[in-house]
């Protein structure tokens, strides 16, 4: 048999969801185990959202949409990133994706050819590197400060001619992050004197405390320049409903849309109308599960700090970034083995020494977690 693709045998498979899947293996097994590895909202989809789902099924929207979205939710994105980010856009600036996932890898074949450069911002989620590998270009990563986790110029030392974006994902998966003004100001200088597009992963936007969110497309022409990334997965508990989306310039969006046309086509025309009722209705359950997440950090940062674990700035999205002494793989899976409590290596996020917990879990859930971390150790 010849040999498969080379480019796909160098992409490495997800640790987030290679942690998941044995932390399951081991729950199906009978053994008591606690997710924290995994970031996904223990909640339920809000039942206004998916009465709008079963409404489109009993209707008939079952058959083929417009391949970027159909008109009302473009529309209801539209108005929502005017809204809330400050972003100036059009409906034909949108493209309804399969999930943000979706989105970034669409936006990633349609911005890089071949040798092509792109920063990423370490600790970094796990799927930029591979969706940039997957499209051809070629990752150049750059460390945040470890200690203020905002970004300083040392960030202009990586640019160069073949750098053609950077992916800015504030708040931050994984270390809960929460750009300032001025580490926004010092991206969008860069893009500017650079000429660089850049992708701004903004995913978890309603899960921020006591911070205030930026939107990078939202400083001076950046929205000429910028493609932002959101989605329902993380602030309306939609994680199944694989509903993401992505507003850019029209040319850019045109060549993404191309992509989709020749892959997934769409995404499902029903659940289309769920993101619909969750931009458009009642936005009390956002609040709910951003009050309940924020229950949680308060329970769970200081109690890892009086166990002697350091922690990053947990402004934003719903993760304890912990510092480990120790390898952070090792002592990962010492705590899966022995404590059944199943977190992710930091390494996962090229952040040797971290690990990530995700506090997406019950309180009951959390407090049992860390009386079995504190007697493992």
């Amino acid at each position: 048999m010849k040999p498969l693709s080379a480019k796909i045998a160098g992409v490495t498979e997800s640790a987030t969801i290679a942690i998941s899947n044995k932390a399951k293996a081991m729950q199906r097994q009978g053994i008591d185990v606690i997710s924290l590895s995994i970031g996904e909202p223990d909640f339920a989809t809000p039942e206004h959202i998916t009465d709008a789902c079963i409404d489109a099924l009993k209707r008939g929207e079952t058959h083929y949409a417009p391949s970027n979205g159909i008109p009302e939710l473009l529309s209801a994105i539209s108005e929502k990133i005017n809204r809330d980010n400050h972003i100036p856009c059009t409906p034909q600036q949108v493209i309804v994706a399969c999930g943000a996932k979706d989105a970034i890898y669409e936006a990633c074949e349609a911005v890089l050819n071949p040798g092509d450069e792109t920063i990423i911002l370490t600790p970094a989620w796990v799927s930029y590197e591979p969706c940039i590998q997957i499209a051809g270009g070629k990752p150049v990563f750059h460390e945040i400060n470890p200690k203020t986790f905002q970004l300083d110029d040392s960030l202009l030392e990586k640019v160069n001619k073949k750098t053609k974006m950077i992916i800015v994902n504030s708040p931050s998966n994984p270390t809960g992050a929460v750009f300032n003004k001025k580490s926004m100001q010092l991206i969008a200088d860069l893009c500017m004197d650079n000429d660089l597009y850049a992708m701004s992963d903004e995913i978890y936007e309603k899960m921020i405390y006591g911070k205030e969110h930026i939107s990078l497309a939202s400083i001076g022409a950046m929205h000429e320049r910028t493609i932002t990334v959101n989605g329902f997965s993380k602030a309306y508990a939609m994680t199944g409903w694989r509903l993401g989306y992505a507003v850019a310039p029209k040319e850019i969006i045109a060549e993404m849309s191309k992509v989709q046309q020749h892959s997934v086509s769409q995404v499902t025309t029903f659940a289309m109308w769920g993101g619909v009722a969750a931009l458009k209705g009642d936005q009390s359950c956002v609040r709910e599960m951003h009050d309940e997440f924020d229950r949680r950090r308060n329970y769970i940062i200081p109690e890892l700090n009086r166990m002697g674990y350091e922690t990053a700035p947990a402004d934003g999205a719903f993760y304890a970034f912990v510092k480990v002494d120790g390898d952070d793989t090792e002592i990962a899976t010492r705590w899966l083995e022995k404590s059944h409590v199943a977190v992710t290596p930091g390494s996962a996020f090229d952040a040797p020494g971290w690990l990530r917990l995700s506090y997406a879990a019950s309180m009951e859930k959390l407090k049992e977690a860390m009386a079995r971390i504190k007697r493992v150790g």
